[in-house]
């Protein structure tokens, strides 16, 4: 009856269905939650802000191919991210840039730290604070040594669970500094939200008569892996099987659970019409939470009143309702998954696809393209 079962109608899932049910093939949709759109999903509060259940999601890319795939399901709603942390009872911005100079050093270091910097760098590039704190110049490694210590450091201990000394110090490479006065978070060259939210724009792309979907549908007790065949329902299924759910899930756990992070929301909604100066305030020293989201702000929305999230990091532990968001990756770590993907191999027809199943991170716009190829593939 069905070409391919596809787990999961996240963004892996539901970008793979209609790719593949616009190409004529039958597809069903097994689905563990009561909704489509996997993290993405969002709705309307009891404040009637339109918030994101399981934490904020931007969406970014410089892929054209990304970008009109999904612009055929949403319009945009023209935002582009600015990302504020909060420290010593300052908003500065993040990333670091020469805005952030003028407000943690008085005016003339401000002045003569941006000529060093342009002079040095460039303006307008991007630069590695590990590459900062190898310089010769003592004043230049002092601005890496306060973006290290004042953002970094205590926000990927909070992040990732970790002591100072557990902090990799290689990892400060992805951490930029930038030499301008973008304030922006991306530099992309698409950047929004989806206009009526992302819950509207898979209803778009799931609405196709080659796609059926089943929600609150435990994969696990439909699909059945044999020595060599897949089974569906009790019968023998010959199509393809396109997976998006936890890889270590799929097979009982047999080496033990893969490790990763998990996050936990508190969401708070409040009578007045803003509550801080942008859509997501990071708290890098201060507090036990990572940081605070206001929804409207991402949104555009216009309200008297306005809900935030105060999002909390915690190892996963596989309670119930507990979910897993990032792969802890690490040597020990990547050798189990593979322990796990070559259980996979004697199965031809089954596709690991996602953060949970190929234990990696994935933004949307990477996701939608690998779901895109291996539609192709499939095709």
């Amino acid at each position: 009856m069905y070409d391919c079962i596809i787990v999961g109608a996240g963004i892996a899932g539901a970008v793979t269905a209609r790719k593949l049910a616009e190409h004529d093939k039958k597809i069903l949709i097994l689905e563990q939650r009561d909704h489509i759109g996997g993290n993405c999903f969002d709705y309307i509060d009891n404040n009637g802000i339109l918030i994101h259940k399981y934490g904020p999601h931007i969406f970014h890319t410089n892929s054209d191919e990304v970008f009109e795939f999904l612009s055929r399901f949403t319009k945009w709603w023209d935002y582009h991210h600015e990302v504020l942390a909060y420290v010593d009872g300052k908003y500065i911005p993040v990333p670091f840039n020469l805005n952030t100079l003028g407000m943690i050093y008085e005016s003339e270091k401000a002045s003569v730290l941006r000529k060093k910097l342009t002079d040095k760098y460039g303006y307008g590039s991007r630069v590695a604070i590990l590459e900062l704190m190898q310089e010769d110049d003592e004043e230049i490694r002092e601005i890496a040594d306060y973006v290290y210590q004042n953002i970094f450091l205590k926000y990927t201990m909070k992040q990732w669970g970790q002591t100072p000394e557990q902090v990799d110090k290689s990892v400060t490479a992805r951490v930029p500094v930038l030499i301008s006065e973008d304030n922006g978070y991306f530099q992309d060259k698409y950047q929004g939200m989806p206009l009526h939210g992302y819950t509207k724009m898979f209803e778009a792309m799931l609405s196709h008569k080659g796609i059926d979907i089943r929600l609150s549908s435990n994969a696990g007790e439909l699909l059945k892996f044999g020595e060599e065949e897949i089974f569906f329902e009790d019968r023998p299924f010959f199509g393809e099987v396109v997976y998006t759910g936890p890889i270590d899930e799929l097979f009982d756990r047999i080496y033990g659970r893969l490790p990763y992070r998990t996050l936990r929301f508190e969401y708070e909604e409040w009578k007045q019409e803003s509550y801080q100066p942008a859509a997501v305030v990071n708290y890098t020293v201060s507090e036990d939470f990572t940081r605070i989201t206001e929804f409207k702000k991402l949104t555009g929305q216009k309200s008297e009143n306005t809900t935030i999230v105060k999002e909390y990091s915690d190892n996963y532990m596989g309670k119930q309702n507990e979910i897993p968001y990032y792969a802890i990756l690490n040597e020990k770590n990547i050798d189990l998954y593979k322990k796990y993907l070559n259980l996979t191999e004697k199965y031809e027809k089954l596709h690991m696809l996602g953060r949970l199943a190929e234990y990696k991170y994935y933004n949307i716009d990477a996701i939608t393209l690998e779901a895109l190829k291996l539609a192709e593939r499939l095709i």
